[in-house]
């Protein structure tokens, strides 16, 4: 059967097409086709083992992909197949297993969600993916099909997606696009009733770019995915979906155009109608103004009525800590694109302008995706609880006259996909130990904490099975990766053959950006050196990840690491692994002894791969932010204080090199070495117990994927309800009720007050605080307005703590006027500041931020 895949390609002279010429498998071994094209293999043990024994090497060289193993098997290899009985039954019970796995798709129901993510790390075969971003996402899916959530998910098929590095003699990072060959990949075309490959379209100036949409499983979960590279589009369109994170800013303000608006456009074509709409970063907030114009054109709702029903049925997590990491555009650059389009909406261009910019009236202010996600949502979080607070200040002055801590801003503590990084030896372990429930109920300690009835004499020899299965790992790419870029077979030689399975094995694995602080471990070379080279407790020092092509400081640091490697005190000591994906992940969080991670505070949002490491039974010893200032137990790992104690970085970095120094000279490396008779240190071991039974069961994705039903889409969906019903009666009476309010609040007017002398005279302890107001109100009524007082206690000269929120009462009604009174005991003492707050009220609004109307008396 012959497909053609692809259209012509860019050619001057000529034209030339590709064609696909599709392998037919017998009959009995169709079945593999099935499995390949769905991900849901990669996390299944007995699935993985199957498609891996067709052909274990070349399962390697395929880049771990099934679908291109199974398109190469030929008669020979079939035959082979086929006349092996235990082949055949393994294939018949793993396709038992899926068959009943997905059956369960069509029980989906309750809150619908439609999942928005730039990019999904799903497996290594898929360049969907750049880092920790992607992979959350991609085992946020896993995770949503193992609970067969009613959720889909949109994103962009990248022809070359993120850079494959290479690293040359030098150090220099080189960066290499591979093409993926979309006809080896588990998707297939979205076809429309009359079986046409479905397209949607958007606007860009003076033409149409036309997107083809491809479904790709999880497992029950249909991930959608847009691709503008075939022949209806200009070459510069097609290339909207060749790179991700690649271009300038013009070029990812049209990746985000084609994402948000045209993804909503898929959806809408396929039928689906979601209740939450959750965007994963602020890449995809364009989908919040399609879905107001579907309100406003199809639901025939206003501006302010369809701005009401977006926001209430809209999540938005922000990963980003610091404001650099946040995307921006010039005005000048988003008119070309989008002023046709806010044009339709009905509202004029500064309104919609406004709502990506902190300070409205700023006209030189860049706007914000953030911000504008900010606006279209109701809720907002965080991705662990330091982070939420982090957001909370940055965010802040989007809501003047509350201080940060009062704001809306929440949090989910980012978590792991338990069945794709768990190493089998552990699976096992637990399983045989906790029982084979605790995998439907992750979450619960009461079985992890098990592990302390296991020998110590067990848990040594998996981590020692790991720790080889690594360093052999190490070994074999370094042969590789070194002769390919032209390093000497003896220095190839010297290096692996001081590999020492005995030693102690850091492990350094993330994106290479400067806040990661990758050069902490060098600033002191000597002691360093000293530290690797003690031939009684020997330490090896792993380092890989990738620096954006754009990132100097990023490329710098994995230069500087490099050549320190090929000095002679460090060589087999500090490695660097070139292209640091999802498969070395794997490896390096299941068999390294210690996952250290060095972020300047509190830049670290969250980060998941200490999370994976503490699953597997590896120490965690990090600075306390982002997770591990909520996953840090004594006894389970090492952590450097969360405070700063300079304000100047370098002296900051400095006290914090020499304070990883000493913890790894006083205590990680005296603890892994004080062995027993038996070569055991007992005192390791109780850490790895710890760790597993009181860090890893709270970073599960179920609990993550519970946590965003439980704080999140379960009352955004019933507030979209609550707003829909009796054809959107409350949204009407909601915007009549806002438009009313801000009509009359500046008419609002304090006519008597009465408040206690506190200037010159102190509250004594236990005597209560009293306070009225008189008001007059114009046009509102007294239900339309509240009053509070609050107490702050002052931190520094720029924050403020709330410590005390009581709203006053309503005394008395007379006419346009209205008495609001209070009497408080504060029930502390000491010097605190306080005032009184104005503001709108009304039981349709999600929140105190809604209406951000403020006023302090």
């Amino acid at each position: 059967m012959k497909k053609a895949m692809i259209g012509e390609l860019k050619d001057t002279n000529i034209k030339l097409k590709r064609i696909f010429i599709e392998p037919k498998l017998p009959a009995a071994l169709e079945p593999l086709n099935k499995l390949a094209h769905n991900i849901w293999w990669s996390w299944n043990k007995d699935a993985t083992d199957l498609i891996e024994s067709i052909d274990p090497k070349r399962f390697v060289e395929l880049n771990y992909n099934p679908v291109a193993l199974v398109k190469e098997i030929d008669a020979t290899t079939s035959q082979r197949l086929l006349e092996d009985k235990g082949f055949m039954s393994k294939l018949k019970k793993v396709v038992q297993d899926f068959d009943r796995y997905m059956d369960k798709k069509s029980s989906q129901k309750g809150t619908s969600i439609a999942y928005f993510s730039m990019e999904y790390g799903l497996h290594i075969s898929l360049k969907l993916y750049s880092g920790g971003l992607g992979v959350l996402a991609g085992d946020y899916l896993k995770e949503a099909s193992d609970e067969n959530s009613n959720l889909s998910a949109v994103g962009l098929l990248y022809r070359y997606g993120y850079f494959t590095q290479g690293i040359s003699m030098h150090g220099e990072q080189i960066n290499n696009y591979p093409p993926q060959e979309f006809t080896k990949l588990p998707i297939e075309p979205v076809r429309t009733s009359s079986g046409d490959w479905l397209k949607i379209s958007v606007n860009m100036p003076g033409r149409t770019v036309q997107a083809k949409v491809w479904k790709l499983p999880v497992g029950r979960i249909d991930l959608y995915l847009l691709d503008t590279d075939f022949d209806e589009n200009n070459w510069e369109d097609r290339t909207l979906t060749h790179h991700l994170y690649g271009g300038d800013n013009e070029h990812r303000l049209k990746q985000e155009i084609l994402l948000g608006i045209g993804g909503v456009r898929v959806l809408n074509a396929l039928g689906i109608k979601a209740d939450v709409y959750h965007c994963n970063e602020g890449h995809a907030a364009f989908n919040g103004l399609e879905r107001l114009g579907d309100y406003i054109h199809q639901e025939n709702l206003s501006y302010p009525e369809a701005l009401e029903m977006v926001r209430a049925t809209s999540l938005f997590t922000t990963h980003t800590p610091v404001p650099a990491g946040h995307d921006y555009f010039t005005e000048e650059l988003m008119r070309p694109y989008l002023y046709a389009y806010i044009a339709e909406l009905g509202i004029p261009w500064d309104q919609f302008i406004a709502l990506g910019r902190k300070d409205k009236e700023n006209h030189h202010e860049q706007f914000s995706m953030s911000h504008l996600a900010i606006r279209l949502s109701q809720e907002v979080n965080g991705v662990s609880k330091l982070h939420g607070l982090v957001s909370q200040k940055m965010f802040n002055g989007l809501f003047p006259g509350y201080t940060s801590q009062e704001l809306h801003i929440g949090y989910v503590t980012n978590s792991v996909h338990y069945p794709t990084w768990i190493a089998d030896e552990w699976h096992d372990l637990y399983t045989k130990t906790f029982g084979t429930k605790f995998l439907r109920d992750q979450a619960n300690k009461t079985y992890w904490r098990k592990i302390h009835q296991v020998p110590a004499q067990e848990i040594m020899e998996i981590r020692k099975v790991l720790k080889k299965r690594l360093l052999d790992y190490v070994r074999e790419t370094i042969q590789r990766d070194f002769t390919k870029r032209g390093e000497s077979p003896r220095t190839i030689f010297d290096i692996t053959n001081k590999l020492n399975d005995d030693a102690l094995v850091f492990g350094f694995a993330r994106r290479f950006a400067t806040y990661k602080r990758a050069h902490l471990l060098f600033s002191n070379k000597e002691r360093l050196a000293a530290l690797v080279n003690n031939p009684d407790r020997p330490v090896i020092f792993l380092f890989a990840g990738k620096a954006h092509p754009a990132d100097g400081g990023g490329q710098g640091l994995i230069r500087h690491i490099v050549n320190i490697s090929k000095e002679p005190e460090f060589q087999g000591k500090i490695i660097f692994l070139q292209n640091y994906n999802m498969e070395m992940a794997k490896t390096l969080v299941q068999g390294v002894d210690i996952w250290l991670n060095t972020p300047t505070r509190p830049q670290e949002a969250s980060g998941t791969s200490g999370m994976k490491a503490a699953m597997n039974g590896v120490m965690n010893f990090s600075v306390l932010d982002g997770w591990w200032a909520e996953g840090f137990r004594d006894n389970a790992g090492w952590a450097l204080p969360e405070e700063r104690t300079f304000a100047e970085q370098n002296m900051q970095d400095e006290l914090d090199s020499e304070s990883i120094y000493n913890i790894m000279e006083q205590s990680i490396i005296p603890t892994y070495f004080d062995r027993d008779a038996g070569g055991i240190s007992t005192s390791w071991v109780e850490y790895i117990k710890q760790i597993i039974a009181e860090v890893a069961p709270e970073f599960t994705m179920q609990r993550m994927l519970h946590d965003y039903y439980d704080r999140f889409y379960v009352k955004v969906h019933e507030r979209g309800q609550k707003l829909r019903s009796k054809q959107y009666a409350a949204t009407v009476e909601l915007n009549k009720w806002r438009e009313k309010v801000i009509h009359a609040w500046d008419a609002i007017e304090v006519l008597d007050s009465q408040v206690m002398d506190t200037d010159n005279h102190p509250l004594p302890t236990g005597k209560p605080f009293e306070a009225s107001f008189k008001l007059f109100l114009g046009s509102l009524s007294a239900e339309d307005v509240g009053i509070e007082v609050v107490f702050f206690k002052r931190k520094s000269e720029d924050e403020l703590v709330p410590q005390l929120t009581k709203e006053l009462e309503v005394k008395k009604v007379n006419g346009h006027t209205a008495t609001f009174a209070c009497k408080v005991d504060p029930q502390v003492s000491g010097v605190y500041e306080y005032g009184f707050r104005l503001f709108p009220k009304n039981e349709l609004l999600a929140h105190r931020q809604d209406l951000n109307l403020v006023q302090w008396l």
